[in-house]
């Protein structure tokens, strides 16, 4: 059996890994100027970094907004296509080994899939996401550069920037420690340091997709939550979600390939599509 290939072509940049034997292979990402050409670029350079020869890939799996794009075999190599949201459950619940939970896909915008056993659905989204991120930077920050802003950032004090319940009561609130944010951005004073506004912007953008993802929880009983999706790769993910668990008595997972969970999936869906034929 040769190696499975899944591509997720996203807007601003393409993921592939290779699946073989159950095992995901050498996930790279790259950024190019459109779609087609990000999408053939990875492909090219997946080959030649894992000296992987065309004759040694069986399939192709293409998922994301530009797979749209394609409408033809890479390479003359067989080629399908995968919904988006069921790549993203698929990878999900592969990389974070729970059968029954919601996943919060962070790309551009932010999109909420349930999953429970095989029932993957895509259950509502949230236009807040990386591209909310950059877009708020360039204005804010003269930037959108994600090293640039991630770097400001780690310098930044946040209390200078967001309400906290401590800011305006002596007092926890029934359900509120004195550390959980009242307002976003309420602080935020007209000659407020850069670094100060990067934290702001990255724990705003990071603690809405929370806060919605467990908004659409509710009524399910489902209190896992697999964060999936570039913005996983922020280090305030580590200070924003345990907080948001000790808020709302939830668990928020990030597997260890949480950036290329979409393009997993999309090679899983392959084999998943052989056995529902046999």
């Amino acid at each position: 059996m040769g190696i499975i290939i899944g591509i997720d072509v996203g807007i601003s940049t393409t993921k592939i890994v290779g699946l073989k034997n159950g095992r995901v292979v050498s996930p790279i990402r790259i950024t190019a100027a459109d779609q087609v050409t990000s999408l053939y670029g990875a492909f090219g350079r997946y080959l030649h970094d894992n000296k992987v020869e065309l004759k040694d890939v069986e399939q192709v799996m293409l998922t994301g907004v530009g797979a749209a794009y394609i409408d033809e075999p890479v390479y003359g190599i067989p080629t399908q296509k995968v919904d988006e949201f069921i790549a993203d459950g698929l990878g999900a619940r592969f990389e974070s080994g729970l059968s029954k939970a919601i996943v919060v896909s962070m790309g551009t915008g932010t999109s909420f899939v349930q999953c429970d056993g095989d029932d993957i659905r895509h259950i509502g989204g949230l236009g807040i996401g990386g591209g909310t991120l950059q877009g708020l930077s360039r204005v804010m920050l003269n930037t959108r550069d994600q090293k640039q802003i991630q770097s400001l950032a780690m310098q930044g004090d946040i209390h200078n920037i967001n309400l906290l319940i401590g800011d305006i009561s002596t007092h926890p609130l029934p359900g509120l420690p004195m550390n959980a944010t009242a307002s976003l951005f309420s602080k935020a004073q007209y000659d407020a340091p850069k670094e100060d506004i990067a934290l702001g912007i990255i724990v705003m953008v990071l603690q809405s997709i929370g806060s919605a993802a467990i908004l659409s929880a509710l009524n399910s009983g489902i209190k896992d939550f697999v964060l999936i999706g570039n913005l996983t790769l922020l280090p305030q993910c580590k200070e924003v979600y345990p907080m948001l668990e000790k808020l709302y008595q939830v668990h928020f997972h990030i597997p260890k390939f949480a950036e290329f969970c979409t393009a997993i999936g999309a090679a899983l869906a392959y084999h998943q599509n052989q056995e529902s034929t046999r």
